[in-house]
């Protein structure tokens, strides 16, 4: 059994097989979009892992020591297995090239949207069963959403990616705070948290494609 989720005491046994599932997506979505962004940095194999792995696991650890609590990527393999596996399948496939545009392809949009918002669900989860309030759970959420982005775009030396797209942020605190909604009233079943994972991520899409974004600050 999964020990990560043992704590967290879930009424029902297929919620704790669904964060592990939306987990491990995000993980595999992740590591691509940090494979691609680092190709496109030309890094080599231990540059094109550490990007990768941070992307795919940053996140998550800056959720775990929020929350407080032993961090899962240092504790099970799976996670780290998953990052590995999608780099040697990216090499196989050869599914990059050293686009100067890249962050404008649909495979680095759609599969960084996939991941930041499966995160933000699962922050969410995790801030509630540690009894965060609404404010704690649309941070955590917030952090375990792009916090790997974050990440990565320091090592590579860029502008946070979240600052500069489409409501990136925004929709990461959204969802948030949605599955809190969610959960007070009771309707933070299977469904409607699939139901919210297609709403970020075609969210996210729309905001993209149609260059939606906050109002700039006006003097």
């Amino acid at each position: 059994m999964h020990t990560k989720y043992k704590m967290l005491n879930f009424n029902e046994v297929g919620k704790m097989d669904i964060i592990l599932f939306i987990e491990y997506i995000g993980i595999a979505s992740a590591t691509l979009s940090g494979f691609l962004f680092a190709v496109k940095k030309g890094c080599d194999w231990l540059g094109l892992f550490i990007a990768s792995f941070l992307t795919a696991l940053g996140g998550g650890i800056i959720r775990d020591l929020l929350v407080g609590r032993e961090i899962y990527s240092f504790t099970h393999y799976m996670p780290v297995i998953i990052v590995i596996a999608v780099l040697f399948i990216s090499r196989f496939f050869k599914v990059y090239k050293k686009h100067e545009q890249l962050e404008k392809k649909f495979i680095f949009i759609f599969a960084d949207a996939i991941d930041f918002v499966c995160f933000s669900i699962v922050g969410a989860m995790i801030a509630i069963e540690f009894g965060f309030n609404i404010f704690g759970v649309a941070f955590v959420a917030f952090f375990n959403g792009v916090g790997g982005g974050i990440l990565r775009d320091i090592l590579l030396n860029e502008v946070p990616w979240f600052m500069r797209t489409g409501l990136y942020g925004t929709i990461s605190f959204g969802v948030g705070i949605i599955y809190y909604i969610l959960y007070l009233i009771g309707l933070n079943t299977i469904f409607y948290i699939i139901a919210l994972l297609s709403l970020g991520i075609s969210i996210r899409m729309l905001a993209y494609y149609k260059e939606w974004q906050l109002p700039p600050l006006k003097d």
